[in-house]
């Protein structure tokens, strides 16, 4: 007996009740996003490495599934955004905007296995190419929810931030882009491990260079000094494999980083402070306003905030009923305004997304062009729903009595299908009792008996296994049968 070849660890088989419950959700999405006006687009699973790693961010970055093929860096796809948004570049700048694309696919993480959390899963959503905040991202928040609905879930929860917010905050600060750019995507982490671990990643960054620059020196005329200062310490740099000017200068972006601390410590202090803020709408914006107004910082991302909220009455939605959360981070680095997530009761995420404004000229595009998009991981809506596999089409079993009787049996099934039936023929010649022990097995409701006698007549004996009832029905008026036999549950 041979070895069972088992599923790589943290993907999964979808067995045929758990199938028809992932389609039955997909195309309520799918429904609700051709009703909002949105294009189905489908895309390679395996692209370029380099498309995903320019952008994730490291946490993603390292769930990526890459490998070297003829020569080439490839990855399975770890997400939708960044291959439309190729896509779009690629093929579609002629088009109208904006673009509204919906999409429905696997895609791989590395991800450690838990209940509802696969290293395959599924992805459904959509990309408004070219569409302009507030009002496309009103029309995101109000669609992902509706999406939700649709498919029967409840006692979901949203919650909204602004990456514009924490970047507005630093940009008043002496800081670096770079550092900026690591404090902006370090915020769910000073929630989950404090500032002192983005501190010490900080400042593990910057080194212990032995000596301080002179205050207000220009680049230059830091660069002059401490070329000097290396030469009167008789410190010898001709040995080594990098030139001379390429030590000075990173030596020098070491101070300069160095003379930031002051400027990291304020600013870890008001993004601990700006991370606490969550909640209902009203409260947390008045948070947010009071701490602007004790540091003397601006915010006009603040602006559009409530933009938003106030373009979601217009779909229906209060804005009582979404929770500000201005540490919400995500882990994509190529967020530029609103970022979104919608949790079930547990608060387990179902969906994400926000607005990326700078990834198509990211992506080789000429110019920056507004976007903004979500995605549901189905398993985990699905999951959420509580609603049990949809039933399937009533089946009926063809069973022909002898040989001669299979074509005409082929002729039946194929008038039975016609009519909105799922119907089977037998294909191993069975005898009629193991046909109706077969049939029921299957959890078929019918069967369709076809001899000599119906082959001749043009008829059909038609068995209900449920209400044990048979009776003999002309070929030719099955349409007096097709309401009864789909009205039947299965």
């Amino acid at each position: 007996m041979s070895a069972t070849i088992e599923t790589v660890r943290g993907m999964r088989d979808v067995l045929p009740a758990s199938q028809r419950q992932a389609v039955s959700a997909r195309r309520a999405l799918e429904a609700t996003f051709e009703a909002y006006g949105y294009e189905p687009i489908d895309l390679p699973i395996i692209e370029s490495r380099e498309l995903y790693l320019r952008k994730l961010g490291e946490e993603l970055a390292g769930k990526v599934y890459e490998f070297n093929f003829g020569g080439r860096d490839l990855a399975l796809r770890p997400e939708w955004t960044a291959s439309v948004l190729r896509a779009y570049v690629a093929h579609l700048q002629d088009q109208p905007l904006p673009l509204r694309l919906s999409y429905s696919g696997p895609v791989f993480r590395y991800e450690r296995p838990r209940r509802n959390t696969y290293r395959q899963f599924t992805q459904v959503g959509v990309e408004i190419v070219g569409g302009p905040s507030p009002r496309a991202d009103a029309e995101a928040l109000a669609l992902a929810r509706a999406g939700l609905d649709a498919v029967g879930v409840t006692g979901y929860r949203v919650l909204m931030g602004h990456v514009g917010v924490a970047r507005e905050l630093l940009a008043q600060f002496d800081l670096t882009e770079r550092t900026r750019n690591t404090l902006v995507w370090s915020l769910e982490r000073i929630r989950k491990e404090g500032v002192a671990a983005v501190r010490a990643h900080l400042h593990e960054r910057v080194g212990d260079p032995p000596i301080d620059l002179p205050p207000g020196l220009d680049e230059e005329q830091a660069r002059a000094w401490l070329l000097r200062t290396l030469q009167a310490m008789e410190i010898d740099l001709s040995t080594g494999t990098r030139s001379l000017e390429h030590v000075v200068a990173r030596l020098l972006r070491k101070l300069r980083r160095r003379e930031e601390r002051t400027a990291i410590e304020r600013a870890l202090d008001v993004l601990e402070r700006l991370v606490a803020i969550q909640g209902p709408a009203s409260r947390a914006l008045r948070a947010l306003a009071a701490l602007l107004d004790e540091q003397g910082l601006q915010a006009r991302a603040l602006d559009e905030v409530r933009a938003i909220l106030a373009l979601v009455a217009a779909h229906g939605i209060e804005p009582e009923q979404i929770d500000l959360d201005f540490g919400l981070g995500r882990g994509l680095h190529y967020y530029t305004g609103l970022i979104f997530e919608i949790a079930d009761g547990n608060g387990t995420q179902l969906c994400g997304g926000g607005r990326y404004d700078d990834l198509v000229a990211a992506l080789g595009g000429p110019k920056d062009v507004p976007a903004v998009g979500f995605a549901y991981g189905l398993e985990r809506v699905i999951a959420a729903a509580s609603t049990p596999a949809p039933p399937r089409r009533p089946l009926a079993l063809v069973a022909p009595v002898a040989d001669d009787d299979y074509a005409y049996a082929q002729e039946v099934a194929g008038r039975l299908r016609e009519r909105g039936l799922a119907v089977s023929v037998d294909v191993r010649g069975r005898a009629l009792t193991r046909n109706l022990s077969d049939a029921a097995r299957r959890g078929a409701r019918y069967v369709v008996i076809v001899g000599v006698e119906e082959r001749t007549s043009r008829s059909l004996v038609w068995r209900d296994l449920e209400r044990h009832d048979e009776r003999r029905i002309s070929l030719d008026a099955l349409g007096d049968l097709q309401a009864e036999a789909l009205a039947a549950p299965m």
